[in-house]
């Protein structure tokens, strides 16, 4: 009685299968880092600026927030402060959000 095992044999597809599993946990570790370095790249710009907390109201834009506490700054320049503060991409904000303003 033969008691040998033949050899597992993948197919093309079958050894693309096994390689995309085995890559998984690797792009899920970098998706992860890079999102732990993107809010620590945040909080230690923020470390260095003041700010005090607001919560957007129903019609509220950002350029009228930003409008009220710019003072003499360029009103654009206060909003990329603010968008930089809150990591806004679109320059959005929705009512009920709350957002951190620089006292700068």
């Amino acid at each position: 009685m033969n008691n040998t095992v033949a050899p597992l044999r993948l197919t093309v597809r079958g050894r693309r299968v096994v390689l995309a599993l085995a890559a998984l946990p690797v792009a899920a570790a970098i998706a992860l880092g890079a999102t732990h370095m993107t809010a620590a790249a945040a909080s230690s710009e923020a470390a260095d600026v003041e700010f005090e907390y607001v919560t957007v109201g129903a019609g509220d834009t950002l350029w009228g927030i930003a409008e009220e506490i710019a003072g003499d700054a360029d009103v654009r320049d206060v909003i990329v402060e603010i968008s930089k503060l809150n990591a806004l991409e679109n320059g959005t904000v929705q009512a009920g959000q709350r957002l951190a303003l620089p006292l700068d």
